[in-house]
């Protein structure tokens, strides 16, 4: 579903790693490690049925079991888990490897795992619920809600003198750019062109509060004029900020109130109080002499210890398994989950068509064919061409650290994984899943 390289995920991946999986020799954790007990699917909050119920094959399930072990098995990760739901009931979950491979701590059904860049669908959620109150439409400019961007610039080149060119904006992008990674900004995350290494270099990020960070992206040149091309970057954090304006609480709050408190996900946060920190899993890298898993260091290490001022929307958040199973859940379920609506239908299928223009569309389908993009959200236009076996109309996203979700509303199929390595898009377990998943489902009937 490539699924991942469209995430956090992949630019680090090209930042720090190279594109490729570890060999097996250079892992130092092959021995084969000891499963933990795989978690009751009543414990995940959600009703479970048994795979034939619903149409799968329990012994073809096995086969995704074996197969997310193996990347145990050969180091690769310290632990997996993935959780499988059909028709809103749990039909299948599994946990395997460490939550620490220092001290040995195994992975729990409540361990907390830093999502990234899947906190783009909860912010996007957030903004669906202001759009849901008329607070905003698709086709008004961003001016409308941060006048400040009026006044940004697009780079042009760099001048004989080595100064950057730059343009006024021809238009303000619209909202609906702005949720499709199309109005124009960048994210600095791969630092290989002029504009990119401008923002990875700006205090954006460091900054106290989003009004703030707002400010010191108005300074920055914008990587292409509105609705030229698909460019991932900055803005689901200027959405952040305008559900902030909009709601007049702050980010974290606005979820908390509005997403996680009605859905009873316990454990999601822009922090991990003291209380909790046992649970964290602890973050990895690999090492890109050597190849192996190692604990992780520099700048994608967010501190947890209190709630952040400038809160980002686009990759801030810890969640659990059962935390995230029920928010995917309730996207499934049509906006609504244990008589609890957070969106409307129609507003779930809004979030998850596509949403670019001919122009855009194609240069993202030149990088992911078969693909669209939503709101906040990557799309499955095509299988066959996607090359997979998910459903039409498939929505996703990913997060830097490996964790992974699709919600399938033509087979009505919500699968999750969870692993905790920077960088871990090169082992491709999004994809390698969703084949394993599908090819258990036998009977897509019942």
């Amino acid at each position: 579903m490539t699924i991942w390289r469209k995430s956090l995920t992949a630019a680090l991946a090209v930042v720090t790693l190279a594109a490729t999986a570890p060999a097996t020799s250079a892992a130092p954790w092959s021995r084969k490690a000891a499963p933990a007990a795989a978690p009751a699917p009543s414990a995940l909050g959600l009703p479970t049925a048994t795979p034939e119920s619903m149409g799968f094959s329990s012994e073809r399930l096995a086969r995704l079991h074996a197969g997310m072990d193996a990347f145990v098995d050969r180091g690769y990760v310290p632990g997996v888990a993935t959780v499988v739901i059909r028709h809103g009931r749990i039909v299948d979950s599994h946990i395997y490897g460490k939550a620490d491979l220092t001290t040995g701590a195994p992975l729990t059904q409540d361990t907390l795992w830093r999502m990234y860049s899947q906190t783009k669908p909860v912010t996007g959620v957030a903004m669906m619920i202001l759009y849901e109150e008329g607070k905003w439409r698709l086709e008004d400019p961003v001016t409308k809600y941060i006048p400040e961007f009026a006044g940004l610039k697009v780079f042009k080149g760099l001048g004989a003198d080595g100064k950057p060119i730059l343009e006024p904006i021809a238009r303000s992008a619209t909202m609906r750019e702005l949720m499709t990674h199309t109005a124009g900004f960048a994210y600095g995350l791969v630092a290989d062109n002029y504009v990119d290494k401008v923002y990875q270099e700006s205090a954006m990020q460091r900054q106290g509060s989003l009004k703030d960070a707002m400010g010191v992206l108005v300074t920055l040149p914008m990587a292409h004029q509105p609705g030229e091309a698909w460019k991932y970057s900055v803005a689901v954090d200027v959405q952040g900020y305008i559900v902030e304006k909009l709601s007049g609480q702050t980010l974290p709050d606005f979820m908390q109130s509005r997403i996680f408190g009605p859905l009873g996900m316990i454990d999601t946060a822009f922090l991990v109080p003291e209380a909790k920190r046992g649970r964290l899993a602890s973050l990895y890298m690999i090492d890109r002499e050597t190849r192996a898993i190692k604990p992780a260091e520099g700048f994608m290490i967010i501190p947890m210890d209190k709630v952040p001022g400038a809160a980002n929307g686009g990759g801030g958040l810890v969640s659990t398994m059962a935390d995230y199973s029920r928010f995917a859940a309730m996207l499934a379920g049509g906006g609504q989950l244990d008589g609890v609506r957070i969106l409307s239908p129609s507003t779930i299928r809004l979030m998850a068509g596509n949403h670019l223009t001919d122009t855009t569309l194609a240069t993202y389908e030149a990088r992911y064919p078969g693909h669209g993009f939503g709101l906040d959200v990557d799309v499955i236009m095509d299988p066959a061409k996607a090359g997979t076996t998910a459903g039409v109309g498939s929505f996703s996203w990913g997060g830097a650290a490996g964790t992974w979700f699709w919600v399938d509303p033509e087979n009505d199929v919500v699968v999750l994984g969870f692993i905790h390595v920077l960088g871990g898009s090169s082992y491709r377990l999004d994809d390698r899943s969703a084949t394993l998943v599908y090819q258990a489902l036998v009977d897509p009937t019942k």
